[in-house]
């Protein structure tokens, strides 16, 4: 069986998981909203959207995500009709609908942003998407756009507080595989150390 399914992380990993990982950071007015796509809690990310645009938060957003199986809609098109449902303007709503991963939601995004607003004119960006992800998210971003501050904010489902993910067995291998991304996508150029303000978890 996979080593992400049975290993059980020890008091000093799961400390450091808690403290540089699983983090959200103090959130001010941004730019850009870059909304992660996802098959899950799709719900939860657009209610988060919502109040960050009605809270004067963003002012343009784009949201990243192709088709997954089992669905003929992009993971975009699924959440931008949700966020526009909720009142956000559907012309702030920018759209990419090939992404796959993390990384492609970066990649292939940047030219429409740049197309439509102007990178020059984004300054501050708020990273929206899975708790489990956390930090990968502007670490991707920094990568490949280290100009723009970043920001981060996380949603999830599970009745499990985020600081003891670890108890539940779900929880705990979503936390791992990705935490076990961190190193070998640094390695090989995936992504980069992102220089975070003081967070609000930990």
């Amino acid at each position: 069986m996979d080593d992400r399914y049975t290993r059980l992380p020890t008091e000093a990993e799961i400390a450091e998981i808690n403290a540089t990982h699983l983090i959200d950071t103090p959130i001010k007015p941004a730019d850009l909203l870059f909304v992660f796509g996802s098959r899950e809690d799709i719900g939860r990310r657009v209610d988060e959207a919502h109040r960050l645009w009605r809270e004067g938060l963003f002012r343009w957003s784009i949201v990243s995500g192709g088709v997954t199986p089992g669905s003929q809609l992009s993971e975009c098109e699924i959440i931008k009709a949700a966020m526009v449902e909720r009142g956000i303007p559907a012309e702030r709503i920018l759209e990419e609908h090939r992404a796959m991963n993390t990384g492609e939601n970066v990649v292939f995004s940047l030219p429409i942003i740049d197309a439509t607003i102007g990178l020059a004119n984004i300054r501050s960006v708020i990273c929206l998407g899975n708790t489990w992800t956390a930090r990968r998210y502007p670490m991707t971003l920094h990568r490949h756009w280290p100009e723009v501050e970043k920001m981060l904010i996380t949603v999830d489902s599970f009745e499990t507080p985020l600081a003891l993910w670890h108890t539940d067995a779900a929880f705990r291998v979503r936390v791992l595989s990705e935490w076990d991304k961190i190193e070998p996508y640094k390695a090989k150029g995936f992504i980069a150390e992102w220089p975070m303000a003081s967070v609000t978890r930990g």
